[in-house]
């Protein structure tokens, strides 16, 4: 292994490499792609790092074994294949990047469309590209201050790198410009406009953008952005004839979403692995209707969700505790048990109510629900919109054709303990924290914030001190992740996680904790536990 390079575990089926610089990055991102390791699943590089996440500790392990004795001197293939990008340059921040800069606002389109630039790597949204090779001149710090939303198709800088804006989102670039380029279109054959490799050259034009194109390509079919949900009026089905087996939703609850067991290896382009946050949940009401244990489910937030059966049906809840009620046409009510098969009529409704402990059902239909897959996974996504939109009312699920296994016998609903005990191994940027605070973080006890989703957990508590300053350069982030931004308040990272961060992790919660932290609602505490020996490899 070159010098200068080093290795940190990143959970207990992910590592962290370090090395010199975006040659090197490239080099090991290049030949893991072209050779990709028994079990590897993602590798996500970044300005000076490479994550790569692993099937299990095991596999993790070699996976380490085999980076230390690569040559990364190699440089990877280049692709040939160059994008032209047309774009206005009126951005807010023109003005000033061009005093950061001593040029003129001419003079920073003149350096922005000199030269070819180079996708060296993907992450923060899907389509989302750092271009590098730019003139020198236009390195600009981020804005001090990151806008809350930014417009698609904006044109920015930041760093050294330049990049397009693929959806409305957060930001902390500076805006040069604007594009009508569709960045991310799951309609084609690949979905990055952009992809590493690939050289971009930007063109100037005078005529106004139309923004409505730009309009048109988010709402597209397949372009990841989901619809406004419908207004909360009176339930209504639908008045054409639905094939086949299913149910009509008579309402979603607080959010329901279809979720099955995610899109692992995609992490390159942007995209998260998503899927059920509480796995055990998911695969255990598959398991008792006779599913697969990725077929798709309902993940219901806090109960609410309520389904008129169009055809007869076997359907499980699982996840947290709650009441279920089956009633018929006529008005006769029946309870049903969690974590058990039961047969619901045409005709009949289940009622889903708020669970006495918990956060979160999954309810399941012999055969699965069905929806259309996108990059190999049909979850819902709320990160970065892919997936098919969360269940409104007046909607219809259809059923999928039941497999031949039968159904399972009952089971016992998981426990979570109060408050939950969560077991985490060192993160890699533990060193940038003051000595004492890793232990201080298992010594408190932290509450749930309301501001919690499914991308992650926001927790309330002491607030952590740091040794370093200054920003950490944008690397690989994996769900578990405890980050840990300049309030001192860590966010544990769930399913529909950014790809990458720039704030250290200062502990990762180990894979098998992972669905006890989907089940915390807002005001539940939890604490950290140390977990000795989940370490798949010495740091070095």
């Amino acid at each position: 292994m070159d010098a200068g390079v080093s290795i940190r575990a990143v959970g207990d089926r992910a590592l962290l490499v370090e090395l010199p610089g975006l040659p090197e990055v490239l080099s090991l991102q290049a030949q893991l792609d072209a050779e990709p390791s028994e079990g590897q699943v993602d590798v996500v590089a970044a300005a000076q790092t490479v994550l790569v996440t692993a099937g299990s500790a095991r596999q993790a392990a070699r996976i380490a074994r085999r980076i230390r004795s690569l040559d990364f001197s190699v440089g990877p293939r280049s692709e040939e294949a160059r994008i032209d990008i047309e774009v206005m340059y009126d951005g807010a921040d023109l003005a000033e990047v061009a005093r950061h800069a001593g040029l003129s606002e001419s003079g920073v389109v003149d350096a922005h469309t000199s030269q070819d630039w180079t996708a060296a790597f993907g992450g923060f949204a899907p389509g989302f590209a750092y271009l590098t090779g730019g003139d020198l001149r236009l390195e600009v710090p981020r804005r001090a201050s990151p806008r809350t939303s930014v417009p698609a198709g904006s044109v920015a800088l930041a760093g050294g790198y330049s990049a397009i804006y693929p959806r409305e989102s957060p930001g902390g670039w500076q805006l040069i410009g604007r594009t009508d380029a569709v960045l991310w279109d799951l309609g084609r054959d690949v979905p990055a406009l952009i992809r590493p490799g690939n050289r971009v050259r930007f063109t100037a034009v005078r005529e106004s953008v139309s923004t409505a194109a730009r309009r048109g390509a988010a709402s597209a079919p397949g372009s990841g952005a989901l619809p406004a949900r419908r207004g909360r009026g009176a339930p209504r089905k639908i008045s054409v004839p639905v094939p086949g087996p299913g149910a009509f939703v008579v309402e979603p609850g607080l959010s329901s979403v279809l979720e099955d067991l995610g899109r692992p290896g995609y992490a390159a382009l942007g995209v998260a692995g998503s899927g059920a946050l509480d796995r055990g949940s998911c695969r255990q009401a598959n398991r008792l209707v006779g599913n697969p244990p990725g077929a798709v489910v309902v993940e219901s937030l806090f109960g609410g969700l309520v389904l008129e059966a169009r055809s007869e049906l076997v359907l499980a809840v699982t996840g947290a505790p709650a009441p279920l009620a089956v009633t018929s046409p006529g008005g006769t009510r029946r309870s049903v048990d969690t974590c058990a098969p039961f047969l619901m009529r045409a005709g009949e409704t289940l009622a889903v109510g708020a669970p006495a402990e918990g956060l979160r059902t999954y309810t399941a239909v012999r055969g699965g629900w069905e929806a259309a897959p996108l990059l190999g996974s049909r979850s819902t996504d709320v990160l970065s919109g892919l997936g098919p939109e969360p269940l409104a009312r007046g909607g219809f699920l259809s059923a999928g054709t039941a497999p031949g296994s039968a159904v399972g016998n009952p089971e016992l609903p998981s426990a979570v303990s109060r408050p939950a005990v969560l077991r985490i191994v060192p993160g890699p940027r533990a060193d940038w924290f003051a000595n004492g605070e890793p232990a201080r973080l298992c010594a408190a006890r932290w509450t749930v914030t309301p501001q919690s989703n499914r991308v992650g957990l926001r927790l309330e508590g002491p607030a952590l001190q740091r040794v370093k300053s200054g920003e950490l350069p944008s690397e690989g982030a994996v769900r578990g992740a405890l980050q840990v931004p300049p309030s001192g308040l860590p966010v544990l990272f769930l399913a529909d996680h950014p790809v990458t961060g720039g704030y250290p992790v200062i502990g990762v919660v180990i894979s098998e904790d992972l669905d006890r932290a989907a089940q915390l609602p807002p005001g539940a505490e939890l604490r950290f536990e140390a977990s000795p020996g989940h370490s798949p490899f010495p740091a070095g």
